[in-house]
């Protein structure tokens, strides 16, 4: 009796892992199944029981096929809803004991009779076993060791990214040779797909770079990737261009925001749009400032100058390095790009490593740091002299960037993510300065393009949500308080 409640919670406590059809998890059911039935027989030769176990021991083995996901069984959540269920069936059945029993008046020597017809007994010490097999499993839970970190990546790998990411025409995909995402190349190696790993959501970020016509191979691969482990596919900052691909890939959307994209064919000072930003221009440079574009073999000599520029301005703004989306301060990342310089009286004011695609497609600056004496405007003129300089080169486009939560719709016929960031960006100024980006960034007349967000829907959308911000921030703490 005793063991064959022990082996009732178990399968209780597998019963998660057999839904997210894991192979350990089926493995594990069919041992206790077959225990179980032994246990049954071997507890007055109950055969009704025994008969009802083989059945699912049956169905199990018929299903068999089902169960291919290969991720440990101790690195699944249990939710909420599973947790307050498992509870919730194993109070019932000690509630259900005790009221059986009510009429034996409770004594030690219960604990010590074995009997053929000491239920009570039996019972009493079956209760004890399940609570104590539960909390042992509560307890290993609580303590396993947190999901492991991504693949390594294999050496090559960044100077194989980098040489597609020079054939194609967006800059953002220069966020692979940060070195902390795993990449997932097509079959030719024309193209490849970049993600973070954060609890159960796997996240690219982006779209696919590369051949557009892989595109579809490398989204369903990694989905499969992430299926085969019961990880959640996310693709974070998605464009307009393959909404259909993900729609086909069974995700929901969900809109996170535009990206500010100046047209330089078109881009002028001489206009009336930009008269603000010619008196700033002015006014930087009266002040002694000049501009300049120092190549990537220079860069590795400045890196101490730029390193002292950037911990000052950290330690000014209470934050720390971002990631995943954000470029930081990494030698080795810095040294891939050139570097767009202010310099004042020949000391650097302020820096930005400056981004590029395809040779006349897309420019863009990523981490920007300036001092504490840069004069007033000084990001105002690093940002305009970077598009005048990318105009005179013949690139096509100079992206600003994403303005978060910009453009959501809040009728009360919007989804209600899009009322709910709506809100955020009418009247979270307390958190983030959301208006005030967007308004930053329309100084320079961009064009508006809606970034969104594919992943699960639903009640995953908040869990998604917050482990990108912990991907981005560096972890939980620094989310929360940087």
């Amino acid at each position: 009796h005793l063991l064959a409640s022990v082996v009732g919670v178990a399968l209780l406590m597998l019963a998660r892992g057999v839904q997210l059809r894991l192979r350990i998890a089926y493995e594990m059911a069919m041992a206790l199944l077959s225990a179980g039935v032994l246990f049954s027989l071997g507890k007055g030769f109950d055969y009704e029981e025994a008969v009802l176990l083989v059945g699912v021991l049956l169905g199990l083995w018929t299903a068999r096929g089902e169960f291919y996901r290969t991720s440990a069984l101790s690195a699944e959540r249990f939710s909420a809803g599973w947790s307050v269920a498992v509870v919730a069936v194993v109070g019932t059945s000690i509630w259900l004991g005790l009221f059986s029993f009510e009429h034996v008046k409770y004594s030690h020597d219960l604990w010590r009779l074995f009997a053929p017809y000491a239920d009570a007994s039996r019972s009493l010490r079956a209760e004890v076993a399940v609570v104590a097999a539960l909390g042992a499993a509560a307890v290993f839970r609580l303590t396993r060791p947190v999901r492991g970190a991504p693949p390594a990546l294999a050496a090559g790998d960044l100077e194989r990214a980098a040489a597609i990411i020079g054939r194609q025409g967006r800059s953002e995909a220069n966020l692979a040779l940060l070195g902390d995402k795993t990449l997932l190349f097509s079959e030719s190696g024309a193209s490849f797909l970049m993600y973070g790993i954060e609890g159960k959501s796997w996240v690219s970020m982006g779209d696919p770079v590369g051949a557009p016509e892989e595109q579809r191979e490398l989204i369903l691969r990694f989905q499969k990737e992430c299926d085969a482990f019961g990880a959640w596919p996310v693709f974070y900052e998605t464009g307009t261009k393959d909404l259909s691909l993900y729609l086909d890939a069974g995700a929901s959307l969900s809109k996170l925001g535009e990206e500010a994209r100046v047209p330089l064919k078109t881009f002028s000072l001489d206009t009336s749009h930009f008269k603000e930003l010619r008196n700033t221009m002015h006014r930087v440079e009266r002040t002694g400032c000049s501009f300049e574009i120092v190549p990537r073999e220079g860069v590795p000599a400045l890196l101490p100058e730029l390193k002292g520029i950037s911990d000052s301005w950290l330690g000014r703004k209470s934050t720390a390095e971002k990631g995943f989306s954000l470029g930081r301060f990494n030698p080795d990342y810095l040294v891939r790009f050139p570097a767009a310089l202010i310099r004042r009286e020949g000391r650097i004011v302020a820096f930005s490593n400056l981004w590029a695609a395809a040779p006349g497609t897309e420019l863009s600056v990523d981490l920007m740091r300036f001092s504490e004496d840069a004069p007033k405007g000084v990001m105002d003129y690093l940002f305009t002299r970077a598009i005048l300089w990318g105009q005179e080169r013949g690139y096509e486009w100079f992206s600003l960037g994403m303005a978060p939560l910009a453009g959501l719709e809040g009728s009360r016929h919007a989804p209600l993510w899009n009322r709910f960031g709506h809100f955020l960006f009418r009247h979270g100024e307390h958190f983030y300065n959301f208006q005030g980006l967007r308004n930053y960034k329309s100084k320079f007349v961009p064009l508006w393009e809606p970034k969104y967000l594919a992943s699960p829907g639903g009640l995953a959308l908040p869990q998604v949500l917050a482990d990108i911000g912990i991907l981005i921030s560096g972890g939980l703490r620094e989310m929360l308080w940087k």
